[in-house]
């Protein structure tokens, strides 16, 4: 079973990784970080880099495609290479999944028209101009096409996808491996929990998701 992590400049490392270390773990997953070109794709902070070994041309038929998030997104909104490698994998693939914002990549790839979907809190309101039905959930399954809310849901997606795939116990061993037993030190996961002066901050702060701005200039 191939997975393939699609790469881009600018991409949020959690987004990536998230889904890496749950899905990774799968019986016979061979896991492989794809991109325009083969390299080193920095994350949105600069500071992370991953190597895709592969290009869009070596990998055309993965079982399972992950597209991830961050402000690098935003380059990735019109046709284009990505655009028509997606469409074209897509075609084989038995998941078709995105964390964060990269559930917009796939909505303006034509993937998710008439499809329930999520994003980050503060993309879902993109959604409906894609063709996409947004929903608040976490993790949102819709035929093969599953949506993951923002960067840390990636991990619930990918575990949610694993139990899918290989059963309830392969995916609560590969839970108990990576000692995913979240307890934060704050209800602020959520705009729905999170204080009014924090969600505003946050507003004010994450430009990029609606203009590219680069949150560190915030």
């Amino acid at each position: 079973m191939q997975i393939a992590i699609l790469l881009y400049d600018r991409f949020t490392t959690l987004d990536a990784i998230g889904p890496y270390e749950t899905l990774s773990r799968l019986p016979a997953a061979e896991t492989v970080f794809v991109g325009e070109r083969a390299g080193t794709y920095r994350s949105d902070l600069g500071s992370v880099g991953l190597v895709a070994d592969a290009t869009l041309d070596d990998i055309t038929a993965p079982d399972v495609l992950v597209v991830p998030g961050g402000p690098g997104q935003i380059a990735h909104m019109t046709d284009g290479p990505v655009h028509d490698w997606l469409r074209a994998v897509d075609t084989a693939t038995t998941w078709t999944t995105s964390v964060c914002t990269g559930s917009l990549i796939l909505a303006a790839a034509g993937l998710l028209k008439g499809r329930r979907a999520t994003s980050h809190w503060l993309a879902l309101d993109q959604l409906p101009a894609l063709g996409a039905e947004p929903t608040g959930e976490r993790v949102v399954f819709d035929g093969k096409y599953v949506t993951a809310a923002g960067v840390s849901a990636g991990i619930d997606m990918g575990l949610a996808l694993a139990g899918r795939i290989a059963g309830d116990t392969a995916a609560q061993i590969i839970q108990l491996g990576i000692e995913y037993d979240p307890q934060p030190p704050y209800d602020a996961g959520s705009p729905d929990t999170a204080p009014a002066e924090a969600v505003a901050a946050l507003r004010s702060r994450t430009r990029f998701v609606l203009t590219g701005e680069d949150v560190r200039q915030a």
